[in-house]
């Protein structure tokens, strides 16, 4: 579920972009380090929900947010724009980001907090509240770092070669040029 709900989200673009313009190794474990927090303090949370409010309220609830989801991405994946849309959006934000730290912060902190902050309210991070709230808290914790992890490191790599192949084709337009 993880995975589903990774792919071609704010956090999937981040982890692209920021590969794009950073070393690898330390977007993804700038990256991978808040996802992997994020889902041990979600699935903390779906654990003490049933002992908050009734297992069958939670039981309710979570079939809701599952609903939500899926009518959720099915609305993204119909609707003008979507990926590319949300591309341009991250694209902006990490932009501005830039140019107010003048390039002064980590790429590893920098990693960390946009992807930290991205993900709340998340889809993932509400499946993962909804599942750990029905199933095995550990086993939601290792899905989800595995799903994160795989989506993760496939933006971080699919962004350092898109990369490069867009520097190749700048520096052969440039050198056509001339």
């Amino acid at each position: 579920m993880t995975v589903l709900s990774e792919i071609g989200d704010k956090t999937f673009f981040a982890a692209a972009i920021l590969a794009m313009r950073h070393p690898r190794r330390l977007v993804l474990s700038g990256c991978l380090g808040a996802l992997i927090v994020m889902t041990i303090l979600s699935a903390v949370v779906g654990w003490a929900a049933p002992n908050l409010i009734s297992r069958k309220l939670t039981h309710h609830i979570t079939t809701v947010l599952f609903f939500g989801f899926g009518l959720w991405s099915l609305w993204d994946a119909f609707s003008d724009g979507g990926e590319a849309e949300e591309f341009e959006e991250v694209e902006k934000k990490l932009d501005a980001d830039f140019k107010a730290n003048a390039g002064a912060t980590k790429e590893g902190s920098k990693a960390f907090s946009i992807t930290f902050f991205g993900e709340w309210g998340d889809k993932s991070q509400l499946a993962t509240i909804g599942l750990a709230a029905d199933e095995n808290p550990f086993g939601v914790v290792l899905g989800g770092i595995i799903g994160q992890a795989l989506c993760t490191t496939a933006a971080v790599i699919g962004g350092k070669s898109l990369a490069s192949q867009i520097s190749e084709k700048i520096g052969l337009k440039a050198d056509s040029v001339n």
